[in-house]
């Protein structure tokens, strides 16, 4: 079955970002000229998913409202003549279709996952979350979305970290089966370095079958006190194949501060527009 709709867990407080989220979702926070939610957004569509849903919360209006239609804004660029600008702001409207369902309380990603049951259905789906920004020659949800037409099983993006960061990530351990591709022996969430089984984090890409929702549904809460998808996931081992895959291209971790700013200098550099006198301003500044 084809892979049609992905599930965005944006319900979180964003508490690393404060006192900047107190009063917007951290997913709108800007990298250039766009907001972090809409980069993960175009790369789900870029890989054929035709319907996003976002699992939210009560602070997190602003993204319904990023993606609806604004007719009073586009009366205004209309009337002004800015037809360029116009395009733009219709092709965020216009650009896949949208659903919304809240999560009513922060119990953690496994519980947000399984808040989209009904939406979902009982078909295969991904699931980006919106602070991972990973710049990639092909989508990197497409990348696992092509293993899953493979294996026709759940696929784990996954990334090698250095060994004293994986008990930041859920990690795998696996028999390496095809060049950057995993057939997954064990999961393990935020292990301490001592116990990890290796240095391949799980981030913040997958794609699963249905047969997660009833595993979630019975899972306790684990590390952190909250329902974890990584101990689903382990359940989920046991009774069908889990593969990962180690996707080809650049992430950066946009939920920490530092990885944020490098983001943006990064992505600033390579920006067509303003690109090349960033660069310079870069260089003038005292070393």
């Amino acid at each position: 079955m084809k892979i049609r709709k992905a599930v965005f867990p944006v319900a979180g407080l964003g508490t690393r970002f404060l006192p900047a989220t107190k009063s917007m979702p951290k997913e709108m926070l800007p990298l250039i000229d766009k907001p972090l939610i809409q980069y993960v957004v175009e790369e789900a569509v870029a890989a054929g998913i035709e319907q996003i849903i976002f699992v939210t919360g009560r602070t997190k209006r602003a993204i319904e409202d990023y993606f609806d239609k604004d007719y009073r804004l586009e009366t205004q660029l209309r009337d002004s003549g800015k037809t360029e600008l116009l395009k733009m702001v219709n092709a965020i409207t216009d650009m896949v279709e949208v659903c919304y369902v809240r999560q009513k309380e922060a119990l953690g990603l496994g519980h947000a996952v399984l808040t989209a049951k009904r939406l979902v259905g009982d078909e295969p789906f991904a699931v980006l979350l919106g602070d991972d920004i990973i710049e990639a020659p092909r989508s990197c949800i497409g990348q696992l979305i092509e293993k899953y037409e493979k294996y026709r099983c759940t696929i784990l993006g996954i990334e090698q970290v250095p060994m004293e960061q994986i008990s930041s990530y859920g990690c795998v351990a696996g028999t390496l089966v095809e060049p950057r591709t995993y057939k997954v022996s064990d999961l393990v969430e935020k292990p301490p370095v001592n116990e990890a089984p290796s240095d391949m984090a799980i981030i913040g890409r997958y794609v699963l079958t249905p047969e997660i929702f009833e595993i979630i549904e019975k899972t306790k809460p684990g590390r952190g006190g909250e329902i974890q998808l990584t101990d689903a996931l382990r359940e989920l081992e046991r009774r069908q194949a889990i593969y990962a895959c180690q996707f080809e291209g650049k992430r950066y971790d946009c939920g920490d501060k530092l990885e944020y700013l490098k983001a943006t200098v990064e992505m600033a550099l390579k920006h067509p527009q303003f690109g090349k006198p960033f660069g310079e301003f870069i260089a003038s500044l005292p070393k």
